[in-house]
């Protein structure tokens, strides 16, 4: 079947030609090579038709053209193969440029990429103001830019700053912000925009019917002046800013700034699109790009996913949705519950508890608010979906609740009994516990097939991973339901099988432990962070990120971790002395590892904390390289037995997308077993076995599972 149809409309007399993207088989449109030829087929066939004006739409909901084929850029592997396919995709967006009538572009949903390159190329765009509806260039995300003329013709239509902020970003606006910035002529209700865009190619053909490139005119005598002769402080404040947000690991967005240095301004079209097509070969054949694909299919691989097998075990859906506690996490899941629509009752102890939350989640949304990213009707709208009581009443009506309270097994059972006998037999109850067992909490319950864990990240609102705990009861529809919940509220779900840790905190035990013995022999607290951020590309280093958890937490996580596998865990003796001093737990007592501000920002490091536990001046006496990969090697050599041995989830995909989303491990090295396979099992269990045996570390040994995959240099991805 066709991907592209190509029909004619008589508009008051006059010949229109609809040229209507609907790839078969597929939700979503996108330019794949095949799709490509057929639409550049259509556009010799327009060349030389009698159509007055043209339309490019879309017969898919919500989506107008997602973007390229992704899989086509990832299977590139040379210089040449890169530039003759870029080359063909800027041909085909040429001759769309190059059509004898006018063309227009109607958007209603995602028009990302190579979908917002065509919609460039057109002389005309109009978008409905539909929430779907998202207009941009996210190619940097994916370790690439801008290839069909993106780089080109962006900066041409609505000007220097506003393209680098798009382009540079990878980001996707809105109708009503594209609107704004000229990227869209009109935003319009989605029921309007066939008539709509009717009524204005009848007003443009009325007026001669021209063709129209449109050439962004900066308005008022500042930006004139940051268009023309300061544009070079625009191009050097836009390089300090993507140095800050990549530390420079992120070649991509470097390389979209030099393009349209090279290319803004200038009337030589082939030039320009050399220039953009020399710069995207430059990138995707790089091992950063490639990783970051990876990393995006990761995220797709969710979408499709029911987080059980079998695709006839379909969740429940969730539109009441209960809370028990109102405390920082609470109040973080019942706002992000209520921002996506779902009814909300959120039940403490107390009036004053219950406050708490509601004040949490209205300043979330009084911020967006305030960046003008709701408006006030929404803001009222979403504030209406979050209740609160002090007893179980409406618990009758919830299809789940989400059990928030103090880590303490018996309470935890306590409460999770109470809140069974007053919900519906069939109502699923979530347990966010980050550290306690699933399974016996279940005992809790009596129906333990309604029961299950979802162990949401802090900050609730910021953090994108929710591990979905299946315990040995949990049954497929508890586990397809809570997995499309964690969807539906906006975030990244991982089923992880229960034990120790989970995935995420068994395998980041090792690493912010292994910190501790670092500082031990005598590393600074502030070069070793600096190192894992600046040389690693952490967002953070493991003292801060410690701090961050809670020194208390963090200990606590440890001696669970100890008691469970007691021959190969070793406690640091500086954490159990930082359990002695009450007022240093991290950031929510102001101080940690690092002294912080009132409203928690980071400050220095706080110096007395050496003395405190024993040690004397830092010395530094190792290389940062081998802080580092005893650090990162720890979490791959426990994850060797988490994944080969435990099974605590079932690929190495899962591990990855998990470490990505609730830790930040830096993306473009594509997640944690991507990066072991970079170095190879044989480097990391011979690193691991030097480092035991210099620093007589026996907790630093290569593991059975880790030590196997060395031998045959086995990687973790087939």
């Amino acid at each position: 079947m066709s991907a592209i149809q190509l029909t004619t409309e008589n508009l008051n007399g006059q010949t229109i030609g609809i040229v209507t993207f609907d790839l078969p088989g597929e939700k979503v449109n996108k330019l794949s090579t095949p799709v490509m030829m057929e639409l550049k087929s259509i556009l010799e066939t327009l060349k030389g038709s009698a159509n007055k004006f043209v339309i490019f739409r879309s017969a898919k909901p919500k989506i107008f053209i997602a973007g390229a084929d992704i899989e086509e850029i990832k299977q590139l592997t040379t210089v040449e193969q890169v530039q003759k396919a870029v080359s063909s995709g800027q041909e085909i967006m040429n001759m769309i440029e190059d059509l004898p009538m006018p063309t227009m572009a109607l958007i209603n949903g995602a028009c990302a990429g190579g979908g917002c390159e065509l919609a460039l190329a057109c002389d005309y765009r109009i978008a409905s103001d539909d929430s779907s509806t998202r207009i941009g260039l996210p190619e940097t995300q994916l370790g690439i830019l801008p290839g069909f003329g993106g780089s080109v013709r962006l900066p041409r239509v609505i000007g220097l700053q506003a393209a680098l902020d798009i382009i540079l970003a990878g980001k996707l606006v809105n109708a009503i912000k594209a609107a704004k910035v000229g990227l869209v002529d009109f935003a319009v209700h989605p029921n309007l925009l066939e008539s709509f865009a009717r009524e204005q190619i009848t007003k443009i053909l009325k007026d001669g019917g021209k063709k129209r490139r449109k050439t962004f005119q900066a308005k008022g005598l500042v930006n004139k002046l940051l268009e023309g002769i300061l544009s070079g402080v625009v191009y050097k404040k836009a390089r300090e800013g993507v140095m800050k947000a990549t530390k420079g690991h992120y070649p991509a967005p470097l390389e979209a700034l030099e393009v349209v240095h090279k290319t803004y301004g200038s009337s030589d079209r082939a030039k320009s699109l050399d220039i953009e097509r020399e710069h995207f070969a430059k990138l995707a054949v790089t091992d950063i790009s490639k990783n970051l694909i990876h990393v995006f299919y990761l995220t797709e691989m969710v979408k499709k996913q029911t987080g059980v097998t079998g695709s006839d075990v379909k969740g429940k859906p969730v539109k009441h949705l209960g809370v028990l506690g109102a405390g920082t996490m609470g109040g973080g899941i019942a706002y992000v519950g209520a921002d996506k629509g779902i009814d909300v009752r959120v039940k403490d102890l107390s009036l004053d508890a219950n406050a708490k939350a509601l004040k949490h989640a209205r300043d979330l949304w009084a911020k967006l608010l305030k960046k003008r990213v709701i408006d006030q009707y929404q803001f009222t709208q979403k504030m209406s979906l979050v209740s609160t009581t002090v007893d179980f009443s409406g618990f009758k009506n919830l299809d789940v609740a989400i059990e928030a309270i103090v880590e303490d097994m018996n309470i935890k059972k306590k409460v999770i009994a109470q809140a069974a006998a007053e919900m519906r037999p069939d109502a699923i109850i979530a347990t966010n516990t980050s550290s306690l067992s699933v399974t016996e909490m279940s005992e809790g319950h009596p129906r333990p097939e309604f029961f299950a864990g979802m162990h949401f990240f802090s900050p609730v609102h910021k953090m994108p991973l929710v591990e979905v705990i299946r315990s040995p009861k949990s049954s497929d529809q508890t586990i397809a339901t809570i997995f499309e919940l964690a969807k539906k509220m906006g975030k990244m779900p991982v089923v992880v099988k229960d034990g120790p840790g989970f995935l995420v905190n068994r395998l980041l035990l090792p690493y912010m432990a292994e910190a501790s013995f670092l500082m031990a022999e005598g590393m600074d607290i502030e070069k070793v962070d600096r190192a894992f951020v600046k040389e690693f590309g952490m967002p953070m280093g493991p003292f801060e990120l410690m701090d961050s958890v809670g020194l208390d937490v963090c200990l606590k996580v440890l001696k669970i971790f100890k008691k469970a596998f007691p021959d190969r865990v070793e406690m640091p003796p500086l954490m159990e002395k930082l359990e002695q001093n009450k007022n240093r737990l991290g950031q929510k007592t102001h101080l940690g590892f690092y002294k912080y501000s009132e409203d928690g920002r980071k400050q220095e490091v706080d110096f007395t904390i050496y003395s405190e536990l024993g040690l004397s001046a830092p010395t530094n006496p190792l290389e940062i390289k081998e802080c580092i990969e005893r650090c990162v090697f720890a979490m791959v050599n426990e994850c060797a037995l988490a994944l080969d041995q435990d099974k605590i989830v079932e690929t190495p995909n899962e591990v990855d997308l998990a470490m990505i989303m609730g830790t930040g491990f830096p993306p473009f090295r594509g997640g944690l077993l991507k990066y072991a396979d970079s170095v190879g099992s044989k480097y990391v269990a011979d690193q691991l076995t030097k480092y035991s045996s210099e620093r007589k570390a026996s907790r630093l040994k290569p593991t059975s599972k880790m030590a196997e995959r060395a031998q045959s240099n086995k990687k973790f991805y087939a």
